[in-house]
């Protein structure tokens, strides 16, 4: 006789809780954007929980501080943004017009918000005990990394059109995210000294000098030129 017993199967209850956590979480999530865009990054826990109509005791049972909060908005935000991005950069087959596509919806997206851009950018953790050591990571510690992921994607989907190897394809993702986004910070802390479109024109061509000469197809080797041809 087989004396091996199944597990007890789950309670319903506890499944119901486990939603019910999950939508409560979503719902801060969407209290502290709104909170943001009434107060500029710098909101507090309290003007969070009063946006959500509640107490911090309430908001600290679901998210174990400031810090798990931000994480959680950093993860609203960023998927927002990879959906535009991907829309975006869909909408075209031509190397140069996804690297256009993508730099304008990038700036759109932060001047649409810039506090909120501001309040995921800037991380400041000031619900830590001043020297906590911790082994917990941020699974988005900036905005950056995830769009840089898909951008390099992005890139190794060109390179491989092209036939190139896609070795480069994720570090020239995030190159390129990278400078957007020191381009876009300056772009916010001067109080925006250009036209959006402009700053896009002027990313899209420094950009796109760097990637044409990879993400496009060389010339045939076929038959090599002549030496009037190539003059």
């Amino acid at each position: 006789m087989n004396t091996e017993t199944a597990s007890p199967p789950r309670d319903r209850r506890d499944s119901r809780w486990d939603e019910h956590r999950r939508a409560r979480r979503e719902q801060l999530v969407t209290a502290t954007l709104a909170a943001v865009g009434k107060h500029g990054a710098g909101v507090g826990m309290d003007e969070i929980a009063a946006e959500a109509g509640t107490s911090k005791t309430v908001v600290y049972r679901h998210f174990a501080d400031r810090s798990e909060l931000h994480v959680a908005v950093c993860a609203r935000v960023a998927e927002q943004l990879t959906r535009k991005l991907r829309e975006a950069i869909g909408s075209s087959d031509h190397p140069r017009q996804m690297v256009t596509a993508a730099v304008e919806t990038y700036l759109v997206f932060i001047e649409a918000d810039p506090e909120v851009y501001r309040f995921v950018v800037g991380h400041a953790l000031v619900d830590r005990p001043v020297g906590l050591v911790t082994d917990e990571k941020d699974p988005i510690s900036n905005l950056s990394d995830l769009v840089g992921d898909e951008v390099g994607a992005l890139v190794g989907a060109a390179l491989t059109r092209a036939g190139q190897d896609t070795a480069a394809a994720a570090p020239w993702g995030h190159g390129v995210i990278g400078l957007v986004r020191a381009a876009a910070d300056w772009w916010l802390r001067a109080d925006r000294p250009m036209p959006r479109a402009q700053l896009a024109a002027h990313l899209t061509d420094l950009a796109w000098t760097g990637l044409r000469g990879v993400v496009t197809p060389g010339p045939s080797t076929q038959t090599p030129a002549s030496p009037m041809e190539e003059a």
